[in-house]
């Protein structure tokens, strides 16, 4: 048996050396030659018929012009049959040699199954020259029709067997992506001849402008499918590049702008297509009229219709109809019973405004309490002086379309130079502060502010307060029997000895009325100064432990954004979070005082944090989901149906102040730098956790940021940091992924920034003289003062080439912080105005007690222009009367609901 295998192995029956594997390699008969030939045999009628195929096409595209087309076999691809010959004196190797012969062994020749020989395109090594062939016809042909799928299909199916998985000798394995690669590439060129229109012949035979980027594409396609790096050699999966290559980037802006719209139309059309599939972008080019790109306004435009749709489903025109203000609830003090509630500074630190595009004549300020500058008549801000360092400020809500004169309160610590420990309780004389501005409108002049009236308490500070957002206001004009008084809002004030307060305000002229007849001597106090009995208490705990030194000091407060507003959120030092309803008739929640007023305990608490609970927001959108910030340093998102777990914790930074706009799912986060001495520090938005998004960095900051606050109808937010500069923020639309925003610097301006300069006794000093080292207030106003720089706002053309832009840029990172002395400068409270009639106007104080009001008049919007009409039509028809004027008494706006 030995003797006949060696016998059958070759001729001689000899050892097998390497003469006889390079026969066998060559085709000389040997043992196994048999059924190496049959399988060979078998792959060459497969490669045969491929070849035919490849011919035949090759042939169609020569007649239908001159194409640049090359069929290439891969390294791996079986040679095709050779014709068979007359004499038969040639083998398998003969003809195996021949057609694979050549200069650089890829092979000159090949022959059909034809009676007469195709002409062959010279071919080249390369396993994904297939992908190459159609790139190339794809670049250079495309006013040719595609060539029919039927015939590529048929030559797949034909060869799938052959090139399957098998090992070539010395090859890589062959895997489908060409395959792949070939059938997504054949689906992209019939989308792309058919979105093509060839340019009609009275238009020139010139070739159109768009060929350059797709020669570029093509360049960097072959680079990629042409490369060897076993790295990259994985199956094909299109890429998101690929798949929005019809949406160009920045570079090629400037490239396809040269072309004309008639020529790009149908490219367009194709690229919205194709983009739809993985995130719908729009495509907004060109300018504003304001000067900010369409791509900024388009989100402005979106936000104004969705928060006016929604409020008119969520908010109501009247609820808590039994809290009414009372006129004997409100004992006006005389200016000695007020002296212990007054801040106790009567003048403001010097202070100067320096406007964009105005000249300065370097005029120094210095205000009274209580009192104000005129309003500018171009740019109309506001200026006024509430006696102390500002913590705590609010809007008061009016309805659509009311006109209605804007109101604000806020609240100020009573000396300069006072701090409290969050720690402990805290108790102490106080004072609420409601001031008038006027009907702030988009256009026209503003009106000088002024104190309305003020609320003495004895609760200690307020760290933070928020008004019923709606169903809380009526006109002024509401006839009342006496002892009640016309309604302006209900108040809801956190207080540093752990109680949460609720006040029905009444009109300042309502109250002003009742004053005449309680003054018998007829001497009126300068200011209206109030005791007033409030309406609802609300504690911690329960009727049986209901002790407020358990959860310690209250620093924030949000009430419900849906109607009825009846539940009202707080969070407290121990991290605890209370909610209570506040039209509850549970006798274990609700307990009437002797007073007549009200007690109410928390139908719901729970521990959030591990700290203080800085900051507490409701959403907008759906009132079951709530967010907050703890002094743990983690933001963590609450569904108030599940509350055994948050839905999302992120800890990253110390935040001191959340807003959550209505359209989005996530909240813009104000940042303490104590804790970020690396990485980006200032303005985030953090998304829910729904969409996965990461976070977007809004803004950088050099210092602490102590608030902020987001516009609805202007998707912006504001912050005002411990350096003195308010800088606002135009968000992009945060539904879509925020890592493709281009250009965020672009985004943000600044309002004002507040420099503190030292002065001497005659005025500014002119050499460079250092601001004292100084902690105290006395000390520190002697020697210098505070400088304004504020921002044209009406309009924002050429703004990145503009003073205060590039101001912003070069201190954003570069600006120095001095912790050494008192930041006189430093901002504390920011907010936008909520109400449609004021919706440009932003308010912002901080450790001067000066207080500051600006108009955003370039931020309006056209959607903007065209809802004030219609809401103040709708206003009218519901009251019987023009917005605000007077006239005959309309009737009380009790619920209808």
């Amino acid at each position: 048996m030995a003797s006949r295998g060696a016998g059958a192995a070759g001729p001689g029956g000899a050892a097998r050396g390497p003469r006889c594997r390079d026969r066998s390699r060559r085709g000389r008969p040997g043992r196994g030659a048999a059924a190496a030939g049959r399988s060979r045999g078998r792959g060459r009628g497969r490669a045969g018929e491929l070849g035919a195929l490849r011919g035949a096409a090759a042939a169609v595209a020569l007649s239908r012009g001159p194409v640049l087309t090359r069929p290439c076999r891969s390294a791996g691809d079986p040679a095709p049959a050779a014709e068979p010959s007359s004499g038969g004196g040639e083998g398998a190797a003969a003809a195996e040699a021949r057609s694979d012969a050549g200069p650089d062994g890829s092979g000159e020749t090949s022959r059909g199954a034809g009676n007469g020989p195709v002409p062959a395109a010279p071919r080249k090594r390369g396993r994904k020259s297939k992908a190459e062939l159609l790139v190339l016809k794809l670049s250079r042909d495309l006013q040719c029709p595609a060539p029919e799928p039927l015939c590529v299909q048929k030559a797949l199916d034909g060869s799938e067997a052959a090139e399957g998985l098998e090992a070539a000798p010395g090859r890589r394995p062959k895997r489908r992506a060409a395959r792949v690669a070939l059938l997504y590439l054949q689906e992209l060129a019939e989308e792309l001849t058919s979105a093509y229109q060839p340019p009609a012949p009275n238009e020139g035979a010139q070739e159109p402008e768009p060929e350059r980027v797709q020669k570029k594409r093509r360049r960097k396609k072959e680079e990629e499918t042409d490369s060897d790096d076993p790295a990259q050699d994985t199956d094909f999966v299109p890429s998101k590049e690929v798949l929005l290559q019809a949406e160009e980037e920045e570079g090629s802006d400037a490239l396809l702008s040269e072309v004309s719209e008639s020529e790009l139309e149908p490219l367009r059309r194709h690229s919205m297509r194709t983009s739809s599939a993985g995130r719908s972008k729009p495509q907004c080019r060109g300018l504003a009229p304001n000067g900010f790109p369409n791509s900024v306004m388009v989100p402005v435009e979106k936000c104004s219709s969705i928060t006016c749709s929604l409020r008119e489903q969520k908010y109501s025109r009247w609820e808590f109809p039994d809290w009414i203000p009372l006129v004997h609830k409100w004992t006006c003090l005389s200016e000695s019973e007020a002296a212990p509630y007054l801040p106790v500074e009567e003048k403001s630190p010097l202070f100067t405004i320096q406007r964009e595009g105005i000249e300065d004549n370097g005029a120094l300020y210095r205000l009274n309490r209580f009192n104000s500058l005129q309003p500018h008549e171009e740019r109309r801000d506001v200026s006024f002086f509430v006696g102390g360092p500002v913590w705590a400020m609010e809007w008061c809500p009016t309805p659509e379309g009311s006109a209605a004169p804007q109101y604000v309160c806020l609240y100020c610590h009573k000396s300069m130079d006072e701090t409290h420990s969050v720690a402990g309780l805290h108790r102490g004389p106080s004072l609420l502060q409601l001031w008038s501005l006027g009907t702030l409108q988009q256009e026209g002049s503003a009106d000088k502010a002024g104190l309305a009236y003020a609320v003495a308490t004895d609760h200690g500070c307020v760290w933070d307060m928020k008004f019923c957002p709606s169903g809380a206001w009526e006109p002024p004009s509401t006839s009342r029997k006496h002892p009640q008084m016309s309604r302006l809002g209900l108040l809801a004030v956190a207080f540093s000895d752990g109680s949460v307060v609720l006040y029905a305000l009444p009109h300042p002229g309502a109250l002003q009325s009742c004053q005449r007849t309680q003054v018998k001597d007829g001497s009126l106090p300068k200011h209206v100064i109030c005791k007033v009995q409030c309406t609802t208490t609300l504690q911690v705990g329960s009727i049986q432990a209901g002790s407020a030194s358990e959860s310690g000091q209250c620093f924030s407060l949000s009430w419900m954004p849906s109607k009825p507003h009846h539940h009202l959120a707080a969070g407290f030092y121990d991290g605890t979070v209370a909610i209570w309803n506040l039209l509850t008739k549970s006798l274990l929640q609700r307990v009437c005082q002797p007073d007549g007023s009200l007690k109410l305990y928390p139908f719901q608490s729970f521990l959030a944090h591990d700290h203080a609970v800085r900051s507490i927001e409701w959403c907008k959108a759906n009132s079951n989901f709530l967010v907050t910030a703890g002094n743990d340093r983690k933001i963590k998102f609450w569904d108030l149906r599940r509350l055994y777990e948050p839905i999302n914790s992120i800890k990253r930074f110390l935040s001191t102040e959340v807003a959550w706009l209505l359209p989005y799912n996530g909240v813009t986060v104000a940042q303490d730098n104590c804790y970020a001495s690396y990485g980006l520090c200032g303005i985030h938005y953090i998304d829910a956790g729904y969409l996965g998004f990461k976070a977007y960095f809004v803004a950088p900051r050099k210092g602490t940021v102590w608030s902020i606050s987001g516009s609805d109808w202007l998707n912006t937010v504001a912050a005002g940091d411990i350096t003195g500069e308010l800088v606002a923020a135009v968000l992009p639309d945060l539904a879509i992924n925020p890592l493709n925003v281009k250009r965020s610097s672009d985004r943000r301006f600044p309002v004002y920034k507040a420099d503190l300069l030292p002065c001497g006794p005659t005025g500014p000093e002119n050499g460079e003289q250092a601001l004292p080292k100084t902690r105290l207030y006395s000390e520190m106003v002697a020697k210098a003062y505070i400088r304004f720089r504020d921002t044209d706002l009406r309009s924002f053309k050429n703004f990145s080439s503009r003073e205060p832009m590039r101001r912003m840029h070069a201190q954003e990172v570069k600006a120095e912080l001095s912790l050494d002395r008192l930041q006189l400068e430093s901002l504390h409270k920011v907010r936008f105005s909520p109400n449609l009639d004021s919706q440009g106007w932003l308010l912002s104080g901080g450790q001067a007690g000066i207080v500051r009001a600006h108009c955003m008049a370039g931020l309006a919007s056209g959607t903007d222009q065209q809802l004030l009409p219609q809401c103040h039509a709708r206003f009218s028809s519901l009251y019987g009367a023009e917005p605000c004027s007077p006239g005959p008494a309309a009737a009380s706006p009790l619920p209808a609901e």
